[in-house]
């Protein structure tokens, strides 16, 4: 165009009129100079431009300054935050439009014809500095728009992110801003030079520059650095914690000495040895000491004979075999615990009644149960995840009821993804449970794939429900009732309406809409971002996105939720509606448009976890079912192992001896006797062990009483108002079986040992000198054996052969103390466990000592009872199952050797080898060590367990929430809201506004708006990814009288308020006239009443683009007030999480947002916490680790002081205790490798390992302190004397304690393993099985090796003392398994 170097030449000036109709003006071409405004238009200058160019010349009309003003006031309360911003855009379009150098860097490009047929302004470029360009965006890009919790960039500048970006949106011809297109070249043509300005910044000191910390962040003070949550130990040295190094270091100097130790002290040994042997062939090699037996017991006398005595030998050693036994006087007898003795009396008296009287014992126990099960009228189940696992005293569950109470609860989401199939997969493939990997799927953005999704979202906003209910009867609406629903789709970005785009079309009003969410707003009128609709964005080599390419649609629907019942359940009506409709579409959406859908209602969650149809259902039956015949076959197994051969045995006897039928033998009938077992027959001869040895029914018996305690457990606690879970449902039967079935194995198996010694064969194993005795008799007077010392016991006074009822009550006399031991040990540990507030756990642990307990009575009592009954068949030879049929004895040889032993197999195996071999000094080592590496691993293992518990695993296995979950995880970019609530702030006084308050320069700098601002500026410890939403700083801004279209009062009345219709000449803005006038000092603004009056009025004026400050669309439930409307009592700050991917992001989040909130409070000395939907189910993690702590910590607490009262020992008690805390110990261990975290159910878990743990160990134990020796009394007491009351503790209850528990649960967990459940297969078979395998090695490994180390001196058994005296008298017998030789040991 023309020369325009000359100064104050312009380029275009005044108005020609308008495109269209409805357009706004266009300015006109003008090649001249600038001409010197009127007064008028000088004055108006002054105002909207300043007094630089309100002295003239300028390259504008009075109009277009009016048309700037007019353009000016619209962004006024956007800009007017950070003055930088808002002075630096005045400045650029005053320039622009009036610069009387206006075509220095102005060109006209392009004109146009208006409607008036005049030429106008088409295009035109704009030469600007890069300086200026990036200081003036600079200067705004960080100014916060607390409404939409973003920026005033979003809406000024289209989101952009330079000022190139900024520049372009703002020239951009189109309807709500520039009426011709503006271009911004990088560089002028020579004849033209650029606007270089110098734009002001946020930070400069000048009052008409300086912005507050939340619009400026170069001014924000540096905060102290915040360790991330979860970010593991500060002290670390190379990849290990110090703990880790230190027990790596300490352990292997531990080994490495141990070895050294163990060497040097083994050639002491040896050295001694010899020196011993030499010295004691040149004495009385044949010393009768070698010979002399003891009492049994004697290693655990209370004074011992010292061995190394100057004094002469006893008399007793010189007097031959069981002299000792008759000299009271050189014999010290076996000290007695008083308590064991009272036990074993009352255990003997209560065994005795029940076997004597079973049919009344079944009568009064039953009735009582009976009774207790009546409780089942109360039962209810607690399904509500909020009640099942916070608590009721939780402080997120109290800030929720808060928060509802005083806002109204949060909204109700509908979710739907959307995502394109590839072309070979199949229809229903939107059935899966793998994690999605971003760029695996094709673009879901096509012109048919919108097409036939917009169609779906016409059809849900038509959709009814059952009674006629719509989405705009439950939908949330911000700017009230007759607003639009709030509906973030990518069909908002086309006006909900497909129709007006074709494929040539589509794209660019998608990417338009994507770069400037601003130009397409919605029905609810707010920005609709990119990150909220579209998921699975990649990212170009130059960092912009390329939304065509995204992966997925992401469809939110809010729905209002209610504390009400009827509002509420019309939304929950709704929302069936849509998930009914919704797995419709997904089910037909593959076929028909090629898409995959994936989506959650507000019901879906809960309905979901609730549903009883999991397929899983039937391998828990049938887990339990395996472990149940499991027990009924093996119980019998022993009895009938020693009675002939079993049913394998016959089976092979009957193969083996078939082919002699076809063979003729030589031998006659009459020529010698024939084992009848080896006489060929057609058909096996079946052991009579299979119809009368077996205990099925006895078994089945023990494993009704373990359901009829868990029965009892639920009615009783049911009602006393105690919910049934879940967990309980899934987990107490298991639990109770585990604890209570190896107490049906002791009683069995020990009374299988009764009937060996004092049963009706029990004369055939001794001479016929000895079983002439007349056995007790129920019917004749009777008096425990245990009721006196029996000082006068010989050889004839022990009985071989007592009744059924003396055995039975012999039985549980000598197993119920331990059985008591175990139970009360459990009992208090689960009890304790109720001390925790968590419903879930506290619920189970009740019910878990409820039901252990009651197990236990039913098994001292109606379980001993059956034992007799069984008992009786068996002797009748009844067959099993069916007692009225009765087999026939088969001849017994008594002339037949008898029976050595009354083990069964792996007795007698743990006898033979195990135990020997156990207890040898090498291995001890090698255990010690071993268990000791295991430890070390399992505390550095510990350290790296994660906290959580996906929500997926609770889900059925083929929920669709699993895809949901999967695709939320994959595409969602936006964290939940969060809401930072201050309440007890006095806001109409001025100290509490400026505790609010954040871009006022008198508020204080660690006020709320100010510290979420600065917390925001460290995303990475504080979770935090939004700007906050200000309510007060929105309200004293809606105050200034520049801002002339938000606070106004009649000019007439000025106590009368002006609404959004009132003509605009009867008002004026509410602080034009007032003393002291509005200012950034705060000094003026209202205080007291005249605070509640104007905040009355801001908070019922709807936000609109003239007004965008007022509150009541953006604040309309920020704020909650008094019953009175005087006051405000509570109001909230909202902002937005950073995205949250993982449960560990979630439980960092929820710990960083009660630190800020922690802070806070403290800096403004009121109480101000944190609430977001998700915390109330992560509250249980910021406690978890400590209630781990409280539950373990008093569980073990409990064991040792139980243990220690009933073994009579406290170091055979602390060695207990300790091998229990180690076997927990390894179960946390092994939790990280096996990808467990800690949550309420592996807490739970924990528990039970604490309880099964003492089950292993408690009878081991307990029989270690009661079991007699065969070593000699003047035998010197210590390790040798350990040794053999270990070996005796594992025969005795080894065997029990394996077939009970360890096979038992093996058996259910091999079954569980076919699970397709996760949580079944995580935290039940993984975790137990660990459990399972953890337990058993401790208890029968190490703590057999520590206890013949270091236990306590023994009690034993009066019962056994008599025994053995007896036996040892009549049969020569020598029960000393150490003294044994090999023939000896092999006997049996």
């Amino acid at each position: 165009m023309a020369e325009l170097d000359v100064e104050n030449k312009c380029a275009m000036r005044g108005s020609c009129g308008r495109k269209g109709m409805f357009g706004k003006d266009l300015p006109c071409p003008y090649d001249g100079p600038a001409e010197q405004p009127d007064d008028e238009a000088a004055k108006l200058l002054q105002e909207v431009c300043g007094p630089e160019l309100s002295a003239g010349p300028v390259c504008c009309t009075s109009e277009q300054v009016q048309t700037l003003r007019d353009n000016f006031d619209q962004v006024e309360p956007l800009l007017s935050a950070c003055p930088a911003c808002r002075n630096n855009f005045r400045s650029f379009f005053c320039d622009f439009t009036c610069s009387p150098e206006q075509g220095r860097f102005l060109n006209i490009t392009a004109t146009q014809e208006t409607s008036t047929k005049q030429t106008a302004v088409k295009s035109v470029d704009f030469f600007v500095e890069q300086q200026f360009g990036e200081g003036f965006f600079n200067s705004c890009k960080a100014v916060q728009y607390g409404n939409t919790n973003g920026y005033v960039m979003d809406l000024i500048g289209g989101g952009a992110k330079d000022y190139h970006g900024f520049f372009k949106f703002l020239g951009e011809e189109k309807a709500l801003g520039s009426p011709f297109q503006i271009d911004f070249p990088s560089s002028p043509s020579p004849e033209f030079s650029s606007l270089n300005r110098t734009a002001r910044s946020c930070s400069d000191s000048d009052l008409l520059s300086r912005c507050t910390c939340i619009d400026c962040p170069t001014i924000c003070p540096t905060m102290p650095d915040v360790p991330i949550p979860g970010s593991g130990p500060t002290c670390q040295i190379g990849g290990l914690t110090c703990l880790s190094f230190i027990l790596t270091i300490t352990y292997s100097v531990a080994v490495l000495g141990f070895l050294v130790g163990f060497i040097i002290q083994r050639t002491i040994r040896k050295n001694r040895e010899s020196v011993y042997e030499r010295v004691a062939l040149s004495e009385d090699a044949g010393s009768p000491r070698i010979h002399t037996r003891g009492l049994v017991g004697a290693g655990s006398l209370a004074q011992y004979i010292d061995e190394d005595s100057s004094g002469a030998p006893s008399e007793a050693r010189h007097l031959g075999r069981g002299a000792s036994l008759l000299d009271p006087i050189e014999t010290v007898q076996p000290r007695h615990y008083p308590l064991n003795n009272f036990l074993r009396r009352s255990f003997y008296k209560l065994g005795f009644f029940v076997a004597s009287s079973p049919w009344l014992t079944f009568a009064l126990v039953f009735a009582i149960v009976g009774l207790l099960n009546i409780g089942w009228k109360k039962f209810e189940v607690e399904t509500d995840p909020v009640r099942l696992w916070v608590a009721p005293s939780s402080e997120s569950k109290q800030q929720k009821e808060y928060f509802d109470e005083k806002f109204g609860p949060f909204y109700r989401t509908e979710q739907i993804f959307i995502t394109a199939i590839a072309g070979d997969a199949e229809a229903d493939s939107n059935v899966t449970s793998s994690a999605i990997v971003v760029g695996n799927k094709p673009s879901v953005l096509s012109y048919q794939h919108l097409k036939y999704w917009l169609k779906v979202e016409d059809r849900i906003r038509k959709l009814k429900s059952p009674n006629g209910h719509t989405l705009r009867d439950v939908c949330f609406k911000p700017a009230g009732p007759r607003g639009a629903c709030v509906v973030q789709s990518v069909g908002a970005w086309f006006e909900n309406d497909f129709d007006d785009y074709d494929e040539d079309t589509w794209e660019e009003r998608l990417l338009e809409c994507a770069n400037s969410p601003v130009d397409c707003l919605p029905d609810f009128q707010q920005p609709l971002g990119p990150h909220f609709v579209l998921g699975g964005v990649p990212t170009q080599d130059s960092g912009e996105k390329d939304y065509l390419k995204a992966e997925a649609l992401v469809v939110t629907y809010v729905v209002n939720d209610s504390l009400l019942e009827g509002p509420q359940a019309v939304a929950m009506e709704w929302e069936r509606t849509l998930k009914e409709f919704l797995t419709k579409v997904s089910e037909k959406s593959a076929a028909e448009a090629g898409l995959e859908i994936a989506f959650s209602t507000g019901v879906s969650l809960e309905e979901e976890i609730n549903k009883s149809t999991n397929t899983d259902v039937k391998i828990v039956v049938l887990s339990y079912l395996a472990m149940f015949f499991y027990v009924s076959l093996t119980l019998g197994s022993n009895a009938a192992s020693r009675e002939e051969d079993g049913v394998i045995s016959s089976l092979v006897e009957w193969g083996r001896n078939l082919p002699k039928l076809f063979t003729k033998s030589s031998l006659t009938s009459s020529s010698l006797s024939i084992d009848s077992r080896a006489t060929p027959r057609f058909f096996p001869r079946i052991s009579r062990s299979l119809f009368v040895g077996s205990k099925f029914t006895l078994g089945l018996f023990g494993i009704l009483l373990v359901i009829l305690s868990v029965s009892t457990s639920v009615g009783f606690f049911s009602l006393t108002g105690v919910k049934v879970t879940l967990i309980i449902a899934e987990v107490i039967p298991f639990l109770v079986l585990a604890v209570g079935v190896d107490n049906v194995f002791i009683l069995v198996h020990e009374l299988d040992r009764q009937n060996f010694l004092h049963g009706p064969n029990a004369a055939s194993q001794t001479d016929n000198g000895h079983n002439s005795q007349v056995p007790f008799s129920p019917t004749n007077s009777h008096r425990s054996p245990f009721d006196s010392t029996h000082d006068d016991i010989d050889a004839a006074s022990m009985p071989i052969f007592l009744s059924a009822e003396e055995r039975v009550a012999r039985t549980l006399a000598k197993m119920g103390p331990s059985i008591l031991l175990s139970t009360i040990t459990e009992t208090f540990a689960f009890g304790l466990g109720a001390l925790v507030p968590m419903p879930a756990v506290r619920n189970f642990a009740l019910y878990a000592a409820g039901s252990v307990l009651l197990n236990a009575i039913l098994q001292i009592t109606v379980f001993v009872s059956a034992l007799l009954l069984d008992l009786k068949r068996y002797e009748a030879s009844r067959v099993d199952c069916f007692p009225c049929v009765r087999l026939p004895s088969r001849i017994s040889l008594h002339d037949a050797p008898a029976s050595g032993s009354s083990l069964g197999r792996l007795g007698r195996f743990i006898r033979r080898y195990y135990a020997p071999f156990l207890l040898q000094p090498m291995v001890k080592a090698v255990v010690l060590l071993v268990f000791a590496g295991v430890f070390v691993v399992s505390v550095i293992s510990m350290q790296h367990m994660r906290l959580g518990l996906d929500q997926r695993l609770a889900l059925p296995s083929e929920s669709y929430l699993v895809n949901y979950f999967d695709n939320l995880d994959a595409y969602l970019d936006v964290g939940p809201p969060i809401y930072f609530v201050s309440r007890e702030i006095d806001v109409t006084e001025r100290m509490g506004q400026q505790a609010l308050c954040g871009r006022l320069s008198t508020c204080r700098d660690n006020s709320i708006a100010n510290r979420l601002e600065l917390e925001r500026k460290r995303p990475e410890s504080s979770f935090i990814a939004e700007p906050a939403a200000s309510w007060m700083d929105d309200f004293l801004r809606w105050l200034n009288p520049t801002f002339e279209k938000c606070c106004r009062v009649r000019k007439s009345d000025p106590t009368q308020f002006c609404g959004t219709r009132d003509n605009e000449r009867l008002c004026k803005p509410c602080y034009e006239d007032h003393q002291p006038a509005w200012n950034v000092t705060m000094d003026g603004l209202p205080e007291g009443e005249e605070f509640m009056r104007y905040f009355k009025q801001w908070w019922n004026s709807p936000t609109t683009e003239e007004c965008p400050l007022a509150g009541k669309t953006a604040y309309g439930s920020a704020l909650a007030l008094s019953d009175d409307a005087s006051k405000i009592q509570a109001s909230h700050y909202r902002t937005f999480h950073a995205p949250l991917k993982n449960q560990e992001d979630f439980i960092n989040a929820f710990a960083a947002a009660h630190r800020i909130a922690d802070e806070i409070s403290q800096d403004i000395g009121a109480s101000v916490f944190p609430y977001s939907i998700f915390y109330v189910f992560f509250d249980q993690y910021a406690h978890i680790v400590a209630i781990t702590q409280e539950v373990l910590g008093i569980g073990l607490a409990s064991v040792l002081i139980v243990t220690a009262l009933f073994l009579g020992s406290w170091r055979t008690g602390t060695i207990v205790t300790t091998v229990v805390a180690l076997t927990v110990v390894t179960v946390m261990g092994v939790m990280p490798v096996w990808g467990i975290s800690l949550n309420a159910i592996s807490l739970v878990n924990l528990v039970i390992s604490l309880g099964i743990a003492v089950e292993f160990c408690a009878h081991v134990a307990r029989a270690f302190m009661s079991a007699g020796t065969g070593l000699p009394i003047d035998h010197p007491s210590g390790q040798r004397e350990r040794d053999e009351r270990m070996w005796t503790a594992l025969v005795d209850v080894g065997p029990s304690v394996l077939s009970g528990i360890t096979f038992t649960k093996l058996i259910g967990m091999s079954v569980l393993a076919l699970t397709r459940s996760k949580l079944l297969e995580i935290y039940y078979f993984r975790m137990w099985s660990t459990l399972i395998i953890s337990g058993a090695l401790h208890g029968l490994v190490l703590l057999p090796v520590i206890l013949s180390l270091a236990g306590g001196p023994g009690f034993p058994q009066q019962e056994a003392d008599e025994e053995w005296m007896s036996n040892a008298i009549r049969n020569d017998y020598e029960y000393a398994p150490f003294l044994a030789d090999d023939e000896s040991s092999t006997s049996d």
